[in-house]
């Protein structure tokens, strides 16, 4: 016979298979959160069927209440995330004129676009009862578990990358601030790795909002002080020569750049890593007071970067030229003009490598210590000590990548193939086209067209015919049921990313070893400068 313990296990497993919600359900719920969300002071809406509790009212508005980040705030967050256009010139070095400009303005279009096809998915899936809090969230909703944990691992690994490319260009920063190059290159590395230790212990991003709108105006200062500092000195020949192998000679500039296409490749994922923003929008998302508003900060922020990178990529490359360094401020050959632009540039750095570290320790917990090893929530005193932990091993790991490949614009470049190519360009359309097909095999077109603050009436009869994903018939209806044309265009988009990524790999990986092998590179672990 069986044992009473085996039955009551046997009927919670049960109720958990029949409770799994639907994509209908999250569509529901998400749409009551929404209109909540459009009338905040108005009783709020609860979907009809479902009966919740005191408790469960008062937990809704515990999470309502853990959203107060606006559009403003995310606008700044964005540019912080983003903007620091010390690249572009680099990568119009790497180009030249003509496709540099052209592919700034594209590439940014298109990231805008894929922008708004996340945001249009976290408004469609997201609700208080089951809440999209990361980016792999949102893609477990669409392409399933699997999914979620690749999505996971590649963000986390993006993000620790980025940490990693911040603390090496402070450890730049500050082997020119010395001057006389008196510290060992790795133990400058090791510095920053410490600091972030230490700034890593905010754990809310709205706290953040006031150090991200000082790093937005230190940035921009950084970028006009630079550009009159470029137009009134010669290039940094020692550093180029160092980073770039570039000998001493006369300043070039070329409409279109004869060099190798790993190069080429490699200055395009410095375009790349403009665009970067997309991969954390759902963590942005996740905190807003109304997330139907994130369209104006996003447009904003997008705006304002390609603004500066063009304008500034432009300027300083018409001026070096060859010479250009990855960090452009760092270009300059008088010492007191290199200073001014590393003092600002480690502030900003900092703050922008505590953004990058918030959100990947984030999403490292929910994924790992919530989700694999059900253990306590974040904001508990046991999650407190679990943070402090976790945030010691993410900057250490941050070290490890500074330190290990000592050259900013290979790394940037590995980093926008593997991770930013996928999250702002790649995975977008691709969870689009899934979502669109689901959409369509589901019957569920007519809910997805209502405005967000629309509800959707819970009590209408699914119109889902019952076949499954096994059947052509579905596949058939999900793909050409409702706008197959969207679904095609979706559906080119991911593969032409898809395929520039791959081409992205191999040519940071080529600059990578070629770079290493130049005389008097900066090596893994040591005390060379690469400056």
């Amino acid at each position: 016979m069986k044992s009473p313990a085996w039955r009551v296990a046997m009927i919670l497993l049960l109720s958990l298979v029949v409770t799994q919600p639907t994509l209908r359900d999250y569509l529901i719920y998400a749409s009551v959160s929404r209109s909540n969300e459009t009338k905040p002071v108005e009783a709020q809406i609860e979907v009809e069927h479902v009966r919740k509790t005191e408790h469960q009212r008062e937990l809704d508005q515990a999470r309502r209440a853990l959203r107060t980040a606006t559009w403003v705030s995310v606008f700044y967050l964005i540019t912080t995330d983003i903007l620091g256009p010390f690249n572009a010139p680099y990568a119009f070095s790497q180009v030249g004129y003509v496709p540099g400009a052209v592919l700034y303005v594209v590439m940014g279009g298109v990231a805008c676009f894929t922008g708004l096809q996340l945001w249009r998915l976290f408004c469609r899936l997201d609700s208080h009862e089951y809440p999209v809090k990361t980016y792999g969230d949102l893609a477990e909703r669409i392409l399933g578990r699997e999914f979620k944990h690749f999505c996971t691992v590649l963000q986390s690994l993006q993000l620790i990358i980025n940490v990693g490319v911040i603390c090496l260009s402070n450890a730049q920063s500050l082997e020119q601030l010395a001057a006389n190059h008196q510290f060992c290159f790795s133990v400058s590395v090791l510095i920053w790795a410490i600091v972030g230790m230490l700034l890593g212990q905010v754990r809310s991003l709205q706290k953040y909002t006031f150090f991200a709108n000082s790093a937005v105006w230190l940035n921009l200062l950084i970028i006009f002080t630079s550009m009159g500092f470029v137009a009134h000195s010669p290039p940094n020949f020692a550093a180029a020569l160092k980073s770039l192998n570039q000998p001493e000679g006369p300043v070039q500039t070329a409409k279109f750049v004869s060099l190798p296409l790993f190069d080429k490749v490699n200055g395009i994922m410095q375009m790349v890593f403009a665009y970067g923003g997309a991969m954390i929008f759902p963590e942005f998302l996740a905190e807003m007071r109304r997330p139907m508003d994130f369209w104006k900060g996003m447009i904003c922020a997008q705006m304002l970067i390609c603004t500066a990178y063009l304008m500034y990529g432009l300027f300083v490359y018409s001026f070096q030229g060859q010479f250009t360094l990855p960090l452009a401020y760092q270009g300059v050959s008088r010492q007191s003009w290199q200073d001014v632009g590393n003092v600002f540039a480690l502030i900003t750095g900092i703050i922008a490598a505590g953004l990058y570290g918030n959100i990947g320790i984030k999403v490292a917990y929910y994924s790992i210590i919530e989700d694999w090893f059900k253990g306590p929530a974040l904001t508990s005193r046991t999650g407190r000590l679990i943070w402090t932990a976790m945030v010691l091993l993410y900057w250490s790991l941050a070290f490890i990548v500074g330190s290990a490949i000592p050259q900013v614009a290979t790394v940037s470049g590995v980093v926008a193939a593997i991770c930013i190519m996928q999250f702002s360009y790649t995975f977008p359309p691709l969870l689009t086209l899934g979502y669109k097909m689901k959409v369509a095999a589901a019957g569920l077109v007519e809910e997805d067209s209502l405005a967000f603050g629309e509800l959707i009436d819970a009590n209408t009869p699914s119109k889902d015919p019952g076949d499954t994903w096994m059947q052509w018939s579905r596949w058939k209806r999900g793909f050409f049921g409702h706008r197959w044309y969207y679904n095609l265009f979706n559906l080119i988009l991911f593969l032409a990313s898809l395929s520039m990524a791959c081409l992205g790999m191999y040519g940071s990986g080529t600059a990578i070893q070629q770079t290493f092998q130049f005389d008097g590179a900066a090596t893994s672990f040591g005390c060379t400068s690469p400056v």
